[in-house]
């Protein structure tokens, strides 16, 4: 009868044969190894763009709905969905939207802040401060100009005194 070889005989066989292992130590890494036993490729790191909430626009929500009332046939109104990526019960929300006028509403309502009345009084400081400033530009001139004249014909400018200055 032949007998079986205990654990330390297959461990003593093993380091015959070349094979070093310890006890709990690890295989070698892919680096090693063949391709066909190394570890499966390792996950793309890129990280997938978060889905965002689709909004549809009252235009294509009435185009939608005009389009699926005309479906007459058996599966035209499936294929219509699925074309579009919409599912029934976002139907049923946008007729129940247009059976109460919500639809229209959204179409003519813009979004963001709503603009300020002006108030007319407004309106005219606001043109007249645009009158002004222009007077006063050509004022400026004027004066530049005169300055640069009495320069020419040696003409002495006397200065202001503070109190003139007013």
């Amino acid at each position: 009868m032949t007998r079986m070889p205990t654990t330390g005989e297959i461990s003593d066989l093993s380091d015959v044969a070349g094979e070093a292992k310890a006890e709990g130590a690890r295989r070698a890494t892919a680096a090693f190894g063949s391709p066909a036993t190394s570890r499966a490729p390792a996950p793309d790191p890129e990280v997938p763009a978060k889905a965002h909430r689709r909004r549809f626009t009252a235009e294509y929500r009435l185009r939608i709905l005009t389009e699926a009332d005309a479906c007459k046939k058996s599966g035209e109104l499936g294929a219509l969905l699925r074309r579009e990526g919409l599912y029934s019960s976002m139907l049923a929300n946008w007729r129940r939207q247009r059976a109460q006028g919500a639809l229209q509403e959204m179409r003519a309502r813009r979004r963001g802040p709503k603009p300020q009345p002006v108030d007319p009084r407004v309106k005219q400081l606001e043109t007249e401060n645009r009158r002004l400033q222009r007077k006063l530009q050509r004022a400026e001139t004027i004066i530049t100009l005169q300055k640069k004249v009495a320069e020419i014909l040696e003409i002495p400018l006397t200065p202001l005194d503070i109190d003139e200055i007013d």
